[in-house]
C-alpha cells in the first residue's frame, strides 16, 4: 500500500462543514467539549465498509453545496443523508464505497432525507491530532469549519475493492423513525406526574434552532422545577428551562450547565435526532436501566 500523502481540496462549501471522530473523551473535566461525529450510526458504517479503524476520522457535510478534489487516488465511502451526489459530473449512489483517481471532482448537492451527510476515506483523514482526537472544534484546533480552498490530508491508495457478487445496501428507514429512545436524567424525579406523562405521549417538534452545539424543540414545556447548581452534561443531555424550552445537547455542548437534566439520549437516538430537520416531529420513548 502506497503512503504518500495526498489532499483533497475544498473547492466550493456551505457552512458546517468539517473533519471529525470519535471526538475527545476524557477532557470534560478540563471544560472541553467531546465534539466528533453527530451520527455514530452513519460513522460506523464508512469506517466498516472501508476496513478503517474504528476512530479515522470522517468529513462531516451539514449543509449541501459541497465540491472537492482529489489529488491523488483513493477509495472513499458516502453515508448519512440520502443525497445529490456527481463524480466528474455523473450523478452516482449517495452510499457505499466509490473509487477515486486523480483529479476526481465530488459534488454534493441538495438533501433528499436526512440532515448530515459523511465522505469516509481509506485510512482516514490525517488532519492533526489534539488532545487524542483529530475532531475540528474551534478554539481548541486550528480551524472550526472547513473554507473554500482548504486542502484536507490523507493517505493515497491505489487498492482497489475485491469483487463481490453482494451488493452493498444502505436502510434510509432508520432517519424516519419518530420515536427516540430515553432514559431519564437526574432530575426526572422531580417533575411532577402530570407532567413526565406529557413528556412521554405528546409529539414535539424540530425547531430552526439546531447546530452541532444544541437542538431546541419548538414546544414549551411549563415546570415548577427549583433552580439548581451549575452540574455535569453531555451529549444527549435533555434540559429544561424555567421558561419550558428543551434544549438537547449535541456533540460540541458545554460540558456542565444550570438547567434541570431531565432526559438522557444515547448515541443511537443521537445519531436519529442528527438526521432530523426542523418541523420534523419526534416523540420520547422512556427507557430504565437495570
Amino acid at each position: 500500500m502506497i503512503r504518500d500523502i495526498g489532499y483533497m481540496t475544498i473547492l466550493k462549501t456551505a457552512p458546517g462543514t468539517s473533519v471529525q471522530d470519535q471526538g475527545r473523551m476524557e477532557f470534560g473535566a478540563f471544560g472541553v467539549p467531546r465534539a466528533g461525529i453527530m451520527d455514530q450510526r452513519s460513522f460506523d458504517w464508512v469506517n466498516h465498509l472501508l476496513k478503517n479503524k474504528k476512530t479515522a476520522a470522517v468529513l462531516e457535510i451539514l449543509q449541501p453545496g459541497l465540491k472537492i478534489q482529489f489529488d491523488t487516488p483513493t477509495l472513499i465511502c458516502l453515508a448519512g443523508a440520502k443525497a445529490t451526489v456527481n463524480l466528474n459530473g455523473e450523478s452516482i449512489p449517495s452510499f457505499g464505497l466509490v473509487q477515486i483517481r486523480a483529479d476526481d471532482l465530488i459534488e454534493i448537492g441538495a438533501f433528499d432525507k436526512g440532515a448530515v451527510f459523511y465522505i469516509g476515506i481509506k485510512n482516514g483523514f490525517q488532519t492533526e491530532q489534539v488532545m487524542s482526537s483529530r475532531s475540528w472544534f474551534a478554539g481548541i484546533t486550528n480551524v472550526g469549519f472547513a473554507n473554500k480552498g482548504d486542502q484536507i490530508p490523507y493517505f493515497t491508495t491505489q487498492e482497489v475493492p475485491a469483487f463481490t457478487a453482494s451488493k452493498v445496501r444502505y436502510d434510509f428507514a432508520w432517519q424516519s423513525q419518530k420515536v427516540i429512545e430515553v432514559y431519564p436524567g437526574p432530575e426526572w424525579k422531580l417533575l411532577d406526574k402530570k407532567t413526565q406523562e406529557l413528556i412521554e405521549s405528546e409529539e414535539f417538534t424540530i425547531s430552526e434552532l439546531k447546530n452541532r452545539m444544541a437542538i431546541q424543540l419548538l414546544e414549551l414545556l411549563p415546570n415548577e422545577l427549583p433552580q439548581m447548581a451549575t452540574a455535569p452534561v453531555f451529549p444527549g443531555t435533555v434540559q429544561l428551562t424555567s421558561g419550558g424550552k428543551i434544549i438537547i445537547l449535541m456533540k460540541d455542548g458545554q460540558v456542565t450547565g444550570g438547567y434541570p437534566r431531565i432526559l438522557h439520549l444515547m448515541d443511537e437516538s443521537l445519531a436519529i435526532l442528527a438526521q432530523k430537520n426542523s418541523r420534523d416531529k419526534i416523540r420520547f420513548k422512556l427507557k430504565w436501566l437495570i
